[in-house]
């Protein structure tokens, strides 16, 4: 599986184009908006050869959505997210205006319902869909087991988590979706987060302050 990061809009959203040698790809997260920014992710995927076939979404913030519906008409892409989320859809434009953000056109509903879904794919990739709730209600992250990649929206950041205080978002929550459902896969597993660089479940181990003060017993995360 090949992955190209692409950082859009003014909330500076990793965008991630991925593939495999079907030439198949999926968007996850597509956060491009307006022109040049379409324009740069539909000529990487044409320099490429690519078919993009899923805009998958780790979660329902608006700067995760302003892409997506640029994929579905110009490519024909399905849009797969948790349907605990739709709500978020709804209020998008509303939560970008409020950080300066013109939206335009967002998604106002879901193609493929990622709740409940073990897994999903696309060419002869599969990726594991993991619940990881806290930041949202659905918050999902997406798990390829061959390459040991884990895609963990603004669930885990590299030394730090994703907020917890916007509509939905719960502490305990996503502490339980760090410590439960994402650190046991390894410490080799590599992380490629929402927002910033990427890292792997290792370095958060040892250095990110939220993931040590619960391992550490310094925090009960579950109360």
């Amino acid at each position: 599986m090949k992955i190209a990061r692409l950082i859009f809009n003014p909330i500076q959203e990793n965008t991630y184009v991925i593939w495999d040698d079907t030439l198949e790809a999926t968007i996850i997260d597509a956060g491009n908006m307006g022109e040049r920014e379409n324009a740069a992710l539909e000529k990487f995927i044409a320099d490429n050869g690519l078919k993009p076939v899923l805009a998958i979404n780790t979660h329902g913030h608006f700067d995760h959505l302003l892409g997506v519906d640029f994929l579905r008409e110009r490519y024909g892409a399905k849009f797969a997210m948790n349907s605990k989320d739709e709500f978020l859809l709804k209020g998008a434009s509303v939560s970008a205006e409020l950080f300066g953000v013109r939206a335009g056109d967002l998604p106002e509903n879901i193609d493929v319902d990622l709740e409940g879904m073990d897994e999903i794919s696309f060419g002869a990739t599969t990726l594991k869909v993991i619940p990881t709730p806290g930041h949202t209600p659905g918050h999902v992250s997406l798990y390829e087991s061959e390459s040991k990649v884990l895609f963990t929206g603004d669930t885990l950041f590299r030394e730090s988590i994703g907020r917890t205080d916007l509509p939905g978002g719960d502490y305990s929550w996503i502490m339980r979706s760090i410590i439960e459902n994402i650190l046991p896969l390894g410490d080799e597993v590599k992380i490629y987060p929402g927002h910033g660089d990427m890292s792997d479940l290792g370095h958060e181990s040892m250095y990110n302050p939220f993931v040590v003060e619960v391992l550490n017993n310094e925090v009960n995360y579950k109360n």
